[in-house]
């Protein structure tokens, strides 16, 4: 057995530091770096200043100079990926993650989520929100476009919470004036009022806070919960407020339906928020499951983004989305762990589960062509997402001058035949000599992806901040 010595077994937990491990991570110009023993400093500002092989030293940088006076923290045999990018979760619902497994959409709504998030009040959002932003960064995810509940002062506490825990953010009080779970004996018009102003003081308060770690997302549920003044004045205060406008979109069949009967003047479902103006760059539409050639075209056009969400897809069997034609139209997609529908909060089981979907669909003769390989799901779930929120520029890929936003995970722990030990302390991981070579980098992501275990990421940092939640 061999047992990786640390210079250091204390992770930092601010910048400026310097790690020692392997990295991997898409690169913004394409393809994939697989540095097997590399330095990256990270400057006092949060920034990476330096990606350079081991041998060479720490190279120089913007600040450089700073990682190079920090001590080098030795992770090997952890292995560094760019920080997980999860497009569509709800915070409110994670204590029902996988209940209602098979039932339609509109009933699952109806059973399960409805009552929990109308019991999601302020007290709530305080007890559960760091919790729930714990367990993101122990699946590695540290930057999350999340749906809250209805009641303004659940989303300040939410807000608080991820200020106060350090994760990236993008969150939204949800907006329904009809199919409402708000009990209160208001009219329409009133509902109407009240949820655009709280919504357009929220925006106010926490959009863009920290620098934009922290931003707001105007959130009309979908269509179905949504009047036509409601989409279109929510989708106005997202282009006046320079904030993101994010809803679901042809999840299942049955709210397509509904959608049609609702909106009887709309082409199709893609329509209806086209004629609300809510369709352009910082739109980001969830599922997408069942898109005609026409609703394909218009996203591409218009520019928005959709985020791909293949557990929850399978969990309610509402559908299995066409990934390789809406990339091939050119749509930008990433990836959802949309908790609770998709029972896991982790990117890494999307990206298996949408691996599946793609060879399911292929098999069945629905598409052709080449499927994604395990280093095209790792930028699905990282550069890709972070290209749908407009953020590629400063995270996405470990590269320097990007914000350092990374996890390092063990991949000992996704052994099936490992001799170690599960969520032993960073520095004890094994290497067996019965292991497998995961010199290839395609190979090592395809047990991570293929193999994920809960106790494989070790640690999270934003901006160099270490995240609670992974255990070391």
């Amino acid at each position: 057995m061999l047992a990786s010595p640390l210079v250091s077994r204390v992770l930092p937990d601010r910048p400026p530091f310097t790690l020692r491990a392997r990295a991997i991570t898409p690169l913004t110009t394409g393809g994939t770096r697989d540095e097997a023993d590399a330095l990256i400093g990270v400057g006092a500002d949060g920034r990476i200043a330096s990606v350079t092989p081991a041998a060479s030293g720490v190279g120089a940088g913007r600040v450089g100079a700073e990682a190079a006076t920090a001590e080098v923290i030795d992770l090997r045999p952890l292995v560094l990926l760019p920080g997980l990018v999860d497009l569509h979760a709800h915070l409110p619902q994670l204590s029902n993650a996988g209940l209602g497994f098979g039932l339609p959409l509109l009933e699952w709504l109806e059973r399960y989520i409805f009552p929990l998030e109308r019991s999601f009040d302020a007290e709530t959002a305080e007890r559960q929100a760091p919790a729930a932003f714990r367990a993101f960064a122990s699946a590695g995810t540290t930057t999350a476009l999340l749906y809250g509940a209805l009641w303004e002062p659940s989303l300040d506490a939410a807000f608080r919470a991820a200020e106060a825990h350090g994760i990236r953010a993008i969150i939204g009080k949800v907006m329904m004036d009809r199919l409402t779970y708000d009990l209160d004996p208001r009219s329409p018009g009133e509902i109407l009022d009240l949820s655009l102003r709280q919504s357009a003081d929220l925006c106010a308060r926490w959009h863009g806070r920290d620098g934009g770690r922290l931003r707001y997302a105007f959130t009309p549920r979908f269509a179905v919960s949504c009047s036509a003044d409601m989409l279109r004045e929510s989708a106005a205060l997202a282009v006046s407020t320079g904030a993101y406008w994010q809803t679901h979109l042809s999840e299942d069949a049955g709210e397509i339906a509904e959608v049609a009967r609702l909106f009887p003047e709309a082409i199709d479902y893609l329509d209806v928020y086209d004629r609300a103006g809510a369709l352009g760059p910082r739109t980001i539409l969830a599922h997408a499951v069942h898109l005609s050639d026409r609703e394909v075209a218009r996203l591409a056009e218009s520019g928005a983004r959709v985020a791909h969400c293949p557990e929850s897809n399978l969990f309610l069997a509402s559908g299995t989305m066409p990934l390789a034609r809406y990339q091939a139209a050119g749509v930008s997609v990433g990836l959802g762990s949309d908790v609770a529908a998709g029972p896991d909060p982790s990117i890494f089981q999307a990206m298996r589960v949408g691996a599946y979907v793609q060879n399911a669909r292929r098999v069945a003769g629905f598409d052709s062509g080449p499927i994604l390989g395990p280093l095209d799901w790792l930028r699905l779930g990282t550069l890709h997402g972070a290209r749908v929120l407009g953020i590629e520029d400063s995270v996405g890929s470990i590269e320097v001058g990007k914000e350092a936003d990374l996890i390092a995970v063990d991949p000992s722990v996704t052994d099936p035949v490992r001799a170690g030990v599960s969520g032993s302390a960073v520095g004890s991981a094994v290497v067996s000599s019965d292991a497998a070579d995961l010199s290839d980098p395609a190979d090592l992501l395809s047990r991570l992806i293929f193999r994920s275990h809960p106790a494989m990421v070790r640690a999270a940092w934003v901006r160099g901040r270490r995240l609670e939640g992974p255990v070391a």
